[in-house]
């Protein structure tokens, strides 16, 4: 069963330093049999407060694999630089 990944940005810190996140931690799905099905900044909210100013989803194929690349050595070297530079947070959602 397939299981999302939804990442939100509520705010950058640094936007420079951020820019390189998305660069160095995209290769590390496809190693874990992920698929980014979108992300980016053009977001409208429908309703309520919030208001994130980035978005990505990713598609794994089960919670596992989800869990496994998310703590995987790879996503791990780069994770700090989403913590680092961005207010920002990543959540679980199994499709099922």
């Amino acid at each position: 069963m397939a299981t999302y990944v939804i990442g939100a940005v509520l705010s950058v810190k640094d936007p420079e330093k951020f820019a390189a996140y998305p660069q160095a931690a995209g290769p590390t799905v496809a190693l874990y049999g992920g698929k980014i099905l979108g992300g980016g900044t053009n977001i409208e909210v429908a309703d309520g407060t919030w208001s994130p100013v980035g978005m990505v989803v990713i598609e794994f194929e089960t919670m596992a694999k989800a869990k496994e690349w998310y703590t995987s050595p790879e996503y791990s070297a780069v994770k700090s630089q989403r913590f680092d530079n961005a207010d920002s947070g990543l959540v679980f959602l199994d499709a099922g």
